[in-house]
C-alpha cells in the first residue's frame, strides 16, 4: 500500500465518529510498521480518548520506529487528556503524516512543533483536501465562529417540493430518504418552519444506526416560529428523544412561551425583520451562542427562501426525483424573495453527483462562504 492509501483509511475511520465527536473533530489514525497496520483508532465521542490514543493502544511496542498517518495535527493543548503530541513522542514513533494543520490560528502547528523538537520527522499535507471536507464544520468554527448551513432540498427534477394542490409525498425515493437520515446522524441540530410542523406534523429525529454506534446521533429540533403557533400536541413538542428549541419573537404570546418552556422546550427569542418575519442571521448567531456548530435546514419551501435570500447556506444537498410536477403555480423547494438580477444570485461550486436508484444526489458549495480552509498554512 502507497501513503495515500493509509490516509485514505485514517479519512475512512475518522468518518465513523462524523456527528458524535461534536464540537470535536472527527479525526482517524493509522499506524504502519514495516508496511504493514500495526494500529487503527478514530474519534468515537467528545469527551472519549482521541483516535491518536486507540492506534497507539492497539499498536502497542510496535509503535516505536513507526509511521502515524493522521487526518488531523496531534493537539498540543491539555484538554481532558494529555497532548497528542506529547503522547506520539513519548511512543517515539519514527514519523508522522499529517492531512491538514489545526485550523484554530491559536493551536495550528503547535503539534507538529512538539513532534520535531522530539526529533520525529513530520509532513503535512497529504490529501489536506479531502480532510477539509470532512471536518468543514469544526473548520468553519473554528476560524469564524458560525455554525455550519447544510440545505437540503428534496424536490422534482424541475425545482418543485409540492403540486398546485399541495401534493407533495413521494417526490424523492426510499434512497434519498435514507441519505436524508444519515444527513441528520452527522448534523448538530435540523431546522423546519412553522408550516413543516403545521402540515406534516414531523418527528424530525435520526432513525438509522451507524457502522460502530449502538445508538443513532440524535440532532437537536429547531422550529422557527415567529408567533408561537405550534401545537402543544404536535410531535417535536410531545416526543422526548430529542431537545427541541423554538425560535420565536415578541409576537408569540408570554402565556405560550412559558407552557412551552413548562414542557422542557428551550424557547429563543430572535428580532423581529420587516414584514414581521424572524431575523435569521440574528437566530443562527444565537444557535451558535448555545454550541450548535452546524444545522441542516429541511425545509420547507419558505424557510429554505429565508436562507437562500440571506445568502447564510454553506453547502446544498439537492435530492432530485424523477419526475416533472410542473405547472406555474406549484411549490418551488425555495421559496422567498429571490434575486432580481441573475448577479445576485449566490455562486455555487459543485461538489459532486451522484444517481442512485433513479434519484439524484448533488452536491454543492456556496462559493463565497466564510471559514472555508485555504491551504496557506504549510
Amino acid at each position: 500500500m502507497e501513503p495515500v492509501d493509509y490516509m485514505k483509511k485514517a479519512l475512512a475511520l475518522a468518518k465513523l465518529g462524523l456527528g458524535y465527536t461534536s464540537p470535536n473533530p472527527a479525526v482517524g489514525c493509522v499506524i504502519v510498521k514495516d508496511g504493514n497496520i500495526v494500529g487503527t483508532g478514530y474519534h468515537h465521542k467528545a469527551g472519549t480518548p482521541h483516535a491518536e490514543v486507540w492506534a497507539l493502544k492497539e499498536a502497542g511496542n510496535q509503535a516505536k520506529g513507526a509511521t502515524v498517518y493522521v487526518t488531523l495535527e496531534p493537539c498540543a493543548h491539555y484538554g481532558r487528556t494529555p497532548p497528542c503530541a506529547r503522547t506520539l513522542a513519548k511512543n517515539e514513533v519514527g514519523k508522522v503524516v499529517i492531512a491538514m494543520l489545526d485550523p484554530n490560528p491559536l493551536v495550528s502547528g503547535k503539534g507538529a512543533a512538539i513532534l520535531r523538537q522530539a526529533g520525529i520527522s513530520v509532513e503535512v499535507g497529504l490529501l489536506s483536501k479531502e480532510a477539509a471536507k470532512l471536518n468543514e464544520v469544526f473548520i468553519k468554527n473554528m476560524m469564524v465562529k458560525k455554525p455550519f448551513i447544510a440545505a437540503k432540498l428534496a424536490q422534482s427534477l424541475d425545482g418543485c417540493v409540492a403540486s398546485r394542490t399541495g401534493n407533495s409525498q413521494w417526490i424523492t425515493n426510499s434512497w434519498a430518504r435514507q441519505y436524508g437520515h444519515y444527513l441528520r446522524s452527522i448534523y448538530d441540530g435540523i431546522l423546519v418552519g412553522i408550516n413543516t410542523v403545521l402540515e406534516d406534523n414531523p418527528l424530525l429525529t435520526c432513525r438509522i444506526k451507524r457502522e460502530t454506534h449502538e445508538i443513532p446521533h440524535q440532532p437537536v429540533r429547531i422550529i422557527l416560529d415567529s408567533q408561537g403557533r405550534i401545537p402543544m400536541s404536535s410531535l417535536v413538542v410531545t416526543d422526548t428523544s430529542t431537545q427541541t428549541i423554538i425560535i420565536t419573537t415578541s409576537l408569540c404570546p408570554v402565556e405560550k412561551m412559558r407552557t412551552l418552556k413548562n414542557e422542557g422546550i428551550q424557547v429563543l427569542l430572535a428580532p423581529l425583520h420587516k414584514n414581521n418575519r424572524i431575523d435569521l442571521p440574528a437566530a443562527i448567531e444565537l444557535l451558535g451562542q448555545i454550541g450548535l456548530q452546524s444545522i441542516l435546514v429541511e425545509g420547507g419551501s419558505t424557510v429554505q427562501g429565508s436562507f437562500f435570500d440571506y445568502h447564510l447556506v454553506d453547502k446544498i444537498y439537492a435530492f432530485l426525483g424523477s419526475k416533472i410536477i410542473g405547472g406555474s403555480l406549484a411549490m418551488p423547494s425555495v421559496g422567498g424573495y429571490g434575486v432580481d438580477n441573475l448577479d445576485e444570485c449566490m455562486p455555487l461550486v459543485y461538489d459532486s453527483a451522484e444517481i442512485c436508484e433513479n434519484n439524484i444526489l448533488i452536491r454543492a458549495y456556496n462559493a463565497n462562504r466564510e471559514g472555508a480552509y485555504v491551504h496557506w498554512h504549510h
